[in-house]
């Protein structure tokens, strides 16, 4: 920087006002030169490790362990440190001591003989193990993430240096009193949470936290608890937004789902909504029918014959009012193209058929007590009072509300950071690879201002004052993005639910996918993608979820020579036979980008009595000559633009346009 530079006079003369309000941070030379000389040192600092993880689908154990363990990258760190000193079931029981403490420390001190010597030797392991995943941080960013009753220690025993011979009895008597004293257990598992709070700095959600599995509330809670995260918005998160807002056949999609998996602990359990109206008239409406179509894909073997037939009628009866509702919809938004989706008025009721594409299908399930063929897609009066009682559930469940805007805060449709775009579903383009044109309130978006547009319309339906038209026209676009043929979400051009439940010819079920996914391995295609976000396709990659990877088939998750990766592998144990693997994730760290594979999860106590970890794989997807620093990072960014102004602000304290305090 040159001081005296009329050019930059000239820009502080623009900006004085900015910089007065500046100098109230900063009151003099002194420490407006202190505070560049730590942003510069920042910018030298290796870039912090980055946790991408998509399709989680309620897996609450897997998605908790993975978290704990950060796909992997504890025991590299464990590696790195002991290497050879330490035996592969020694580094297993520190591992897991890291993730679960308390769980651990309850076992080991009903087994172990000498647990004072224990604890002696584990205290260093973990110090010395901290000291390493702290190295790349700040002491003031290492010193907000310790815990208030153990910090002033912690900081002590992490910054000790090994040939400060004065303070060797020192840090040992620390260790021994906290071993005298009896707080080495508690010390311990402060530091194990300090370990895991440091070694990964941010976590990526690239979509689908909801449906299928057992726990979306319970993952929701953990990321709530999170230090830092952002969320891609999966098509099944916006079923639920939708669900939320109090949309009624996004409401409808979220029960069909529920009870299509027998998964209704997310629902009952988790936020309360009550499900008695639906199953009191599903019994009454459909007591002489099997609902045969309608057993659940997955079967909880705890469940009863009885149970498992009530799930199937609740299952028929939320089915036909989807149905019914998403008509009406469809009905009064042409302008959504999705007419034919419209088959409740195709079916002949006497003969049990429907008429598709003028193909004559027999359905396999003949039995519709509640449609009126006259008037197919209306409602009756008991599914209205239904639908009713259901909607004040959704809306008025405090739990679920509060993750739902936890979701907006920290979502979105996409994400750019540190030279990465990352989103759920896909970008819609034309058979020819081109961004498709979509119309939205009389006017055309593609690619990045179509997802933008989406960003705002999912927020519109959700904060938007209710009984307004613009609310419920963002409520139907969220449904929208839940299965339109033009959906960045969904990614088909149609949703085949009724032909799957009813029709038995499986060319019907056939959901072609958008071309995006024809050319999501083709070079060109990837570098336009990333040229409209803004970003060097030379240097920068797509990261993406939503269509599991059939790793089982030989797919690569690796598209386009690297530039697009496709993390969704099949978190969820209903893909898992489809799959081979139980899931990818990736890690990007200061030396690159490394790709995990990872085998299904057995269950946390197992990982906690048995030491049983996720068995993964990983790829080393690219490696930097140079290790990557702060500079090289968005935050890098913003930190040259705030030493700029700060350097602005010394030639304004030099030249006495501002005073010094």
């Amino acid at each position: 920087m040159t001081f005296c530079d009329e050019n930059n006079l000239e820009l502080i003369q623009k900006d004085l006002k900015y910089l007065k309000l500046l100098s109230k941070q900063y009151s003099n030379i002194s420490s407006a030169s202190t505070e560049i000389v730590n942003l510069q040192a920042i910018l030298n600092l290796p870039k912090s490790t980055e946790h991408f993880i998509s399709d989680i689908h309620g897996e609450y154990e897997s998605f908790i362990h993975m978290l704990k363990n950060a796909s992997g990258v504890i025991k590299r760190k464990i590696d790195d440190v002991f290497g050879n000193t330490l035996s592969e079931g020694e580094k297993a029981n520190l591992a897991t001591l890291i993730y679960y403490p308390e769980q651990k420390l309850e076992l080991i001190k009903s087994s172990e003989a000498n647990l004072e010597e224990w604890y002696k030797v584990t205290l260093y392991r973990l110090i010395v193990l901290c000291r390493l995943v702290s190295s790349k941080y700040t002491r003031s960013k290492v010193r907000k993430a310790l815990p208030q009753d153990f910090a002033y220690i912690i900081e002590e025993l992490l910054h000790e240096q090994d040939n400060t011979v004065n303070k060797h009895e020192y840090y040992n008597g620390i260790i021994s009193t906290m071993i005298d004293i009896d707080r080495a257990s508690e010390f311990i598992t402060a530091i194990s949470k300090v370990i895991q709070r440091l070694v990964v700095d941010r976590l990526h959600i690239i979509g689908d936290i909801y449906d299928r599995g057992p726990g979306a509330e319970i993952i929701m809670e953990a990321l709530m608890k999170h230090h830092s995260v952002d969320i891609q918005w999966g098509n099944h998160d916006v079923l639920w937004m939708g669900a939320a807002a109090g949309h009624e056949a996004c409401i409808c999609n979220v029960l069909r789902i529920s009870l299509r998996y027998a998964n209704l602990n997310t629902i009952e359990d988790g936020y309360g909504i009550n499900l008695l109206p639906l199953a009191t008239f599903a019994m009454d409406v459909y007591e002489k029918d099997t609902c045969k179509r309608f057993i659940p894909k997955t079967i909880d073997k705890t469940l009863t014959k009885k149970e498992i037939s009530l799930i199937a009628k609740m299952h028929k009866a939320i089915a036909i009012i989807q149905f019914k509702l998403e008509g009406q919809i469809l009905q009064n938004r042409p302008e959504f193209l999705m007419s034919d989706q419209l088959l409740l008025d195709k079916i002949d009721y006497e003969n049990g058929t429907i008429n598709l594409n003028d193909t004559i299908y027999e359905l396999n399930d003949k039995l519709f007590p509640t449609i009126d063929s006259n008037d197919p897609y209306k409602l009756t009066v008991q599914e209205e009072d239904l639908i009713h009682k259901l909607k004040r559930s959704f809306v008025n469940s405090e739990k679920l509300q509060r993750h739902i805007r936890f979701i907006y805060s920290k979502g979105s449709m996409y994400l750019v950071c540190n030279s990465n775009l990352l989103y759920h579903g896909c970008i819609p383009l034309n058979e020819d690879g081109s961004f498709k044109e979509l119309i939205l309130e009389g006017k055309s978006y593609s690619g990045k201002a179509l997802l933008d547009k989406f960003d705002i319309l999912t927020r519109e339906a959700y904060f938007f004052k209710n009984g307004t038209e613009e609310k419920k026209f963002a409520m139907d676009m969220v449904w929208y993005l839940w299965c339109g043929p033009d959906s960045p979400e969904f990614g088909k051009h149609r949703m085949t639910t009724f032909e799957r439940y009813f029709i038995s010819d499986k060319k019907t079920h056939v959901e072609k996918k958008n071309p995006y996914y024809k050319y999501r391995d083709d070079d060109e295609v990837c570098f336009n993608i990333l040229k409209e976000f803004n970003l060097d396709p030379d240097s920068s990659h797509i990261i993406n979820g939503h269509i599991p990877v059939k790793t089982k088939e030989g797919e690569n998750p690796i598209k386009a020579n690297g530039k697009l990766l496709v993390i969704d592998g099949g978190f969820c144990r209903a893909y898992q036979p489809e799959t081979g693997i139980a899931g990818y994730t990736l890690i990007y760290n200061s030396y690159g980008l490394l790709l995990s594979s990872h085998e299904p999860f057995e269950s946390i106590r197992k990982a906690i009595e048995e030491e049983k970890d996720i068995l993964s794989s990983t790829i080393i997807l690219e490696q930097v000559a140079s290790r990557k620093r702060v500079s090289d990072t968005d935050i890098g960014e913003e930190l040259k633009k705030q030493i700029k102004e700060l350097e602005m602000l010394l030639i304004a304290y030099r030249k006495g346009l501002i005073k010094e305090k």
